[in-house]
């Protein structure tokens, strides 16, 4: 081999190297790659479900990201996300005035239902006794309009920190207090499975954690389905309705503004019609 087919195989050789080197020190290069990128969502147990179901199909398509979700509550998801706990926080209630520095992104609209055991006998109940029972100002069934019940109401609440109480509170009890003597439980789960095996139960949970071993009540003789939600005429459109929010610290980038594109794609707003939720379009 002469000297300079030598010093050219080199030079070839050192490029490569060099190259080599400027490829992996690329933004992105990692993910070019192929190593995985991690996405931390925590925060409402109401989001939860949703978040996943959005989540598993969003990595089918982006082998490359691995979105891990967890529970905790809206509050400890307000915490998350803005202490970095969590690249995303989850939250099922409107941010307090001093939780607004957070970017907020609304995932879907979510109705909150008062749920019954399947046979007990009612099927409407109206705010005004909602507030009355929860307050404890009404304790029996044959103390509430339409029911032929007798029988002591279990009544049944979120803890406090919960988005879903927070929300409840805030469209349903308004001034009024839930009573200290209300059964507190620290998840929709929780409320389901106690009202499913108690005749005389009234709690209240996310539309899209229903199941058939309960039973959701009209309001104010509206039913809580998808064509009241989205009505735009005030005495058919069902009222008891919150946003299901994601957080970050800063502007999404990356993998979590990947993620949120998916959700407002149309593969993304079917599986939250799917999931009995209003897409927030």
């Amino acid at each position: 081999m002469t000297s300079n087919t030598k010093i050219k195989k080199h030079l070839i050789n050192s490029i490569i190297a060099v190259s080599a080197v400027l490829l992996f020190m690329t933004p992105g290069a990692a993910h070019a790659s192929g190593e995985s990128r991690k996405l931390m969502i925590a925060g409402s147990t109401s989001v939860q479900p949703i978040a996943e179901k959005l989540a598993e199909h969003f990595m089918h398509k982006h082998p490359g990201i691995k979105i891990e979700v967890q529970g905790g509550g809206s509050s400890a998801g307000v915490q998350a996300a803005y202490s970095g706990a969590a690249d995303i926080g989850m939250s099922s209630r409107e941010l307090k005035p001093e939780e607004k520095q957070l970017k907020e992104f609304v995932v879907a609209y979510d109705a909150i239902v008062l749920i019954v055991h399947r046979d007990n006998a009612i099927e409407n109940i109206s705010r005004e006794d909602i507030k009355k029972i929860f307050a404890f100002d009404i304790t029996s069934w044959n103390g509430v309009s339409g029911s032929n019940n007798k029988g002591v109401i279990t009544v049944l609440t979120r803890e406090d920190g919960s988005g879903t109480r927070g929300a409840f509170e805030e469209l349903i009890m308004g001034t009024a207090e839930i009573a200290a003597r209300a059964l507190v439980q620290d998840s929709t789960g929780s409320i389901r499975e106690i009202v499913s095996n108690d005749i005389d139960g009234l709690g209240y949970i996310s539309f899209g954690s229903l199941n058939e071993r309960v039973k959701a009540l009209a309001v104010d003789g509206v039913k809580p389905e998808m064509k009241t939600f989205q009505a735009k005429d005030d005495g058919s459109k069902y009222k008891v309705i919150r946003p299901f929010l994601l957080l970050t610290r800063e502007e999404p980038a990356g993998a979590a503004k990947e993620f949120m594109n998916f959700i407002r794609s149309t593969e993304g707003v079917e599986l939250i019609k799917k999931e009995g939720l209003v897409p927030a379009l």
